[in-house]
């Protein structure tokens, strides 16, 4: 986009603007918002797993001006303090399992008996890679907590048998390890990068089913069985059941399992810092509640700030330490 302004063409400035995949419709809403607000201004979207996401600046060396991730835990853990020394909470969602009137056994199908249709040899399942995208490790650690609520091996059946993912209990918890070779039996269960990879794929009927966020299964008009609060990573009253497994990515980092909050940043080395503040106040400004309310992704209202919050956007902000 070029603008012309007082008979010359001078360049726009660039927003870019790295993040996760589940977050890529409400923040194409969000660019519009915004580029309707800065004329001369063209932001630059990038999805990715939000761990690769956040990679891209602390270990590629490439510069963002704002940083989106679906877990915001990961900013504090990847970027403190050389890259960020502030974030904010401003999204929930929750982990469902999408499917469509082509998958097998969708007319069977529910929040009762799920594990049981995915362990039949005839069903094709899918997740996100759990050491790139948190969709992936929040997978991991539903299907965990699916043996607690249902008191069956949902963990061993569908993961423990046909993948290289490993759990030992320690002192009552439980830690899961996934390591860098995930080795899926890919006649039952496909891994892939990021999970928003697998909505073409499963309404393309190539595979039955996928665990997505629900906000992703919303916006792109996909079935899903709606899964127990106390697995589905959503409600804050089941935070300690929750607390009870974590999972070891390949980097080494742990992971808690705990209620999905995202996480936006402007990185210390953000090129255009000044416009990368102005697009986070588009996302967590009245305006940028609504997009993310009629998208099926419950805004955090009001935000939830750490660290060394922006002046102009501490007005949205409720700061939690």
């Amino acid at each position: 986009m070029v603008a012309i302004t007082a008979g010359c063409t001078s360049e726009p400035k660039v927003v870019s603007v790295y993040h996760a995949g589940s977050l890529a419709q409400p923040f194409q809403a969000v660019e519009k918002n915004f580029e309707a607000a800065n004329k001369n201004t063209d932001v630059q979207l990038e999805a990715a797993g939000s761990v690769d996401t956040i990679r891209k600046v602390t270990e590629l060396g490439k510069q963002a001006d704002v940083i989106g991730s679906a877990d915001y835990r990961l900013i504090a853990q990847m970027m403190y303090p050389k890259y960020a020394d502030w974030y904010i909470v401003f999204a929930t969602n929750e982990i469902v399992l999408t499917y469509t009137d082509k998958s097998k056994y969708a007319n069977e199908i529910n929040a009762d008996n799920w594990y049981e249709i995915l362990q039949k040899p005839d069903v094709l399942w899918a997740f996100g890679n759990p050491n790139i995208d948190p969709c992936g490790y929040r997978t991991v650690m539903t299907i965990k907590l699916a043996d607690f609520a249902y008191n069956k091996p949902v963990f061993n059946e569908l993961l423990a048998s046909h993948t290289a993912i490993t759990i030992k209990e320690i002192n009552g918890s439980y830690l899961i390890t996934t390591p860098e070779a995930l080795n899926p039996d890919t006649k039952y269960v496909t891994i892939r990068d990021k999970s928003e990879d697998l909505v073409s794929m499963t309404l393309a009927g190539g595979i039955d089913y996928a665990f997505e966020y629900r906000s992703v299964a919303e916006q792109n008009k996909m079935k899903y069985v709606e899964l127990p609060p106390s697995i589905n990573l959503k409600d804050v009253r089941y935070e300690s059941t929750y607390a009870k497994v974590k999972v070891k990515i390949s980097n080494g980092t742990i992971q808690t399992a705990a209620p999905i909050a995202y996480g936006i940043t402007v990185p210390t080395n953000a090129v255009n810092k000044d416009l990368g503040i102005k697009y986070v106040e588009q996302v967590i400004n009245e305006n940028g509640q609504k997009i993310f309310r009629d998208m099926g992704q419950p805004p955090t209202v009001p935000a939830l700030g750490s660290g060394n919050i922006p002046e102009q956007l501490k007005k949205y902000v409720e700061m939690i330490n």
